[in-house]
């Protein structure tokens, strides 16, 4: 917790989405993780886990009050992406081929209403890392 606010520090926050995370996925040790908050119709937070090898990108939503998952994740890859689209700064649809769209964003500061109060996700680089993941993921799709 920040001292000054009694809000989980960033941190404490991707701890918490970590095990959102692991407690819904094999092989969970394989993926990177950002949050990424709603946007568009799509009023869902994710903890989105991706991998480069093989390209894979994980949707977990969770509430970001509670920090709890709230719906089983949806694996996107090869097999399953319909497409990708850049629909704004840092604003991404995925569609599967079974008709679902998610559209989120990502950026390098995630805020959360979390529990114990609002609380910022830092998550400046890994967006960096993940930004060079879309790009090879969109060429899949």
């Amino acid at each position: 917790m920040t001292a000054d606010q009694g809000h989980p520090d960033s941190d404490e926050l991707k701890a918490a989405l970590r095990r959102i995370f692991d407690s819904q996925i094999p092989n969970y040790g394989s993926y990177n993780l950002v949050c990424a908050s709603p946007a568009g119709d799509d009023d869902r937070h994710y903890v989105l886990g991706y991998r480069w090898n093989p390209l894979e990108l994980i949707l977990a939503p969770f509430d970001p009050q509670s920090l709890q998952g709230v719906e089983v994740p949806t694996s996107v890859g090869s097999t399953n992406l319909a497409h990708t689209e850049l629909v704004g700064p840092g604003r991404l649809t995925v569609a599967t081929i079974t008709g679902r769209v998610f559209t989120f964003e990502v950026h390098p500061k995630a805020g959360l209403p979390a529990t114990e109060g609002a609380g910022v996700i830092e998550q400046a680089a890994d967006l960096e890392d993940f930004t060079g993941f879309l790009a090879e993921f969109r060429r899949i799709g």
